[in-house]
């Protein structure tokens, strides 16, 4: 199924526990840089790197997800990575993106600091194939491309960085506050705020 050549979409994959501001000033941030026709959030179903820590449930996270970019017409959801088993690749996705929208440029999103470490993904060449990659990083921020080509030849004609405002939130904080009893206003979204109060996440286990 096609949506239309030279349709242009934005992969923003991550763990999203929870989705916070940031993420969501990031991707805009990439819509207007990069002239994409919408972004597409995907939640990590099983995250391989991210193996050392318990994980929230994927269906709160996506639910999160789902809220956080509701109000917003050029922001999308994907549940492909929840919905398929074992560890979460990026280049799987993109091979199923592929298949679902042949004919539209895919561009994934990433920081700055998880390009820099690119080389330690799964079949990052093949990555680099299936789409352009971006890396959103604080004005001024550089990446040397001999680097990148040492380790994937060929793959900083398929790289580009665009400036972005970095807003220093991370999961880890908010879940952190969230335990202590600590606002995280302005921090999330109100919707995913209320949800995770409704659903009693990131309190301390009894």
């Amino acid at each position: 199924m096609g949506v239309g050549v030279g349709v242009r979409i934005g992969v923003f994959g991550g763990t999203f526990d929870p989705i916070h501001m940031g993420h969501l000033i990031v991707a805009e941030d990439a819509l207007a840089a990069l002239e994409l026709d919408k972004v597409l959030f995907i939640p990590a179903g099983q995250p391989w790197f991210k193996s050392y820590r318990q994980i929230t449930e994927a269906h709160h996270r996506l639910a999160m997800v789902r809220l956080a970019v509701a109000d917003n017409p050029c922001f999308d959801v994907s549940a492909v990575e929840i919905e398929r088993s074992g560890p979460s690749y990026t280049v799987d996705t993109l091979a199923e993106l592929r298949d679902q929208h042949e004919d539209a440029d895919l561009v994934v999103i990433l920081g700055v600091d998880a390009l820099r470490e690119i080389d330690r993904w799964h079949q990052p060449r093949r990555l680099f194939e299936l789409a352009s990659v971006v890396g959103m990083a604080r004005p001024g921020a550089s990446l040397d491309p001999s680097v990148l080509n040492a380790a994937i030849p060929g793959a900083s004609g398929r790289m580009r960085l665009v400036d972005s405002t970095i807003i220093d939130i991370s999961g880890t904080e908010i879940r952190r506050r969230v335990s202590e009893g600590k606002s995280v206003r302005y921090r999330v979204p109100a919707a995913v705020e209320r949800y995770i109060e409704e659903n009693g996440l990131y309190l301390p286990a009894d």
